[in-house]
């Protein structure tokens, strides 16, 4: 994918001529004449380099170059006059040059390549960076047998990095976590991950979305815009609920995943691109595929290395609490202020509920809950749904009186072992006869401090 510039500046026969040498030179050009409509084309398309004239007619070069810094912008400043006070200012607020007019075409194209060098590797630190958090999230999955599996079919899904992936599982089980932590986990790491859901949107407005369009394809295509395909070159793209795909979508995606290559909308030119596709859906595609709704050849192509995955109520009662541990791990970092352990009785509420919202429904329960519970000291039964709290016990007396000793007596229990071998994990693991991992994330529900 070519890397993309925008021109800011109020001469149009100037902002003509530097796009058509951009362009010529193969990069993305776009361009707006005011600050107002380069803040608006910026936050549209997200271009990898801005150059900016310091003189516009309705906010001053400085006070943009500002804004678009404080947007993730990478800034080369044009002016007319070498005033180096200005120029110093311009460096002080974060620009990347500052060149004056007239600006040599190789000077300023070899700026702007350097920049865009430089754009890219702090973009592949980045996703470095995500790529060792996801890791560690992967083992955060469980400790099941059936859990470990899937796992390590992640692992090597993850290594196969040409190969396409079809996530299926019910609604909120995790498929779009489970696809960035195989972009992460894969050879594809250091370029883009691009989401897109196909779930609820017209065929033209999606086919938009994901092969771009050319400058007049359609009444409101006021310029050339690249597609989700372009954008995650080099990198993975992620279609969720493929099974929505409108059926006149279908062998244009077939022919991306056959040739790599593909026309934008209204456009007459074959474009190539490196993609990983991951697919995910919660419908029974083969029986989409009988009922005439889905294409049987995209299926298959789809299909090369499908993984299912659990609904929480399927996963056993530890893996339910490795899930758990990762949701309040994630959210704590956002939430200052808010417990980060349960006591006992709500942790079995939490591990015992059937959870037909799978992750997603847990999630938003964990986070609701740790917003009732700010500043208390952890989070209890009074914190959690109604539906939950009325779901301990089954038969008469005091409902909540079997949950709340079995999870006190457990959390008793592991303490006094953890003291008895001084702290130590994996003996104490061996003595409970549970994993180190299962012990480690029943301390942190548990708040222990051993």
């Amino acid at each position: 994918m070519a890397d993309s510039v925008l021109l800011i500046d109020d001469d149009a026969d100037l902002r003509r001529a530097l796009g058509a040498y951009f362009d010529r030179i193969g990069y993305e050009v776009a361009g707006a004449g005011t600050g107002e409509a380069g803040f608006e084309a910026f936050d549209r398309l997200r271009p990898d380099v801005v150059i900016l004239d310091l003189h516009l007619p309705d906010v001053g070069g400085l006070d943009v170059l500002e804004q678009l810094k404080s947007r993730g912008g990478s800034v080369i400043l044009l002016t007319g006059q070498g005033d180096i006070e200005t120029a110093v200012r311009a460096m002080q607020l974060g620009a990347e040059h500052f060149l004056t007019k007239p600006v040599d075409l190789n000077h300023l194209a070899a700026a702007t390549a350097r920049v865009g060098d430089k754009v890219r590797l702090a973009r592949q630190n980045a996703r470095l960076r995500a790529r060792e958090h996801e890791h560690a999230g992967l083992e955060s999955l469980g400790v099941s047998p059936a859990i470990r599996e899937l796992g390590r079919q992640i692992e090597l899904l993850a290594a196969s990095e040409r190969s396409t992936v079809l996530l299926t599982g019910e609604s909120g089980t995790g498929k779009g976590w489970v696809a960035r932590v195989i972009h992460h986990l894969s050879p594809r790491a250091s370029g883009p991950f691009v989401e897109v859901n196909c779930g609820g949107l017209s065929a033209t407005f999606l086919e938009s979305e994901l092969f771009g369009h050319e400058k007049g394809a359609f009444t409101d295509a006021k310029e050339r815009r690249q597609g989700l395909f372009e954008l995650a070159d080099r990198g993975t793209i992620f279609l969720d609920e493929i099974g929505d795909l409108a059926p006149e979508l279908q062998p244009k995606l077939l022919k991306v995943l056959e040739t790599k290559t593909f026309r934008r909308l209204g456009g007459t030119r074959e474009l190539t691109v490196d993609v990983r596709l991951v697919a995910a859906t919660n419908r029974d595609l083969m029986a989409e595929v009988r009922a005439g709704r889905f294409r049987e050849d995209l299926y298959y192509r789809l299909s090369v290395m499908p993984l299912r995955l659990p609904a929480v109520r399927e996963r056993s009662r530890d893996d339910r609490l490795a899930l758990l541990t990762r949701i309040l791990s994630d959210l704590v970092p956002q939430m200052p202020g808010c417990p980060s352990v349960t006591s006992a009785e709500a942790l079995d509420r939490l591990l015992s509920a059937p959870w037909p919202g799978n992750v997603r429904e847990m999630r938003n329960v964990v986070e609701r809950a740790m917003i009732l519970a700010r500043g208390a000291g952890q989070i209890g039964l009074e914190h959690l749904p109604s539906d939950l709290r009325r779901s301990g016990g089954s038969g008469g007396g005091d409902r909540r009186h079997q949950p709340q000793a079995l999870a006190e007596v457990e959390r008793v229990h592991i303490e006094k072992t953890l003291k008895f071998h001084g702290g130590n994990r994996t003996r104490a693991a061996l003595e409970l006869g549970i994993s180190r991992a299962t012990l480690i994330n029943k301390i942190k529900v548990y708040g222990l401090d051993v």
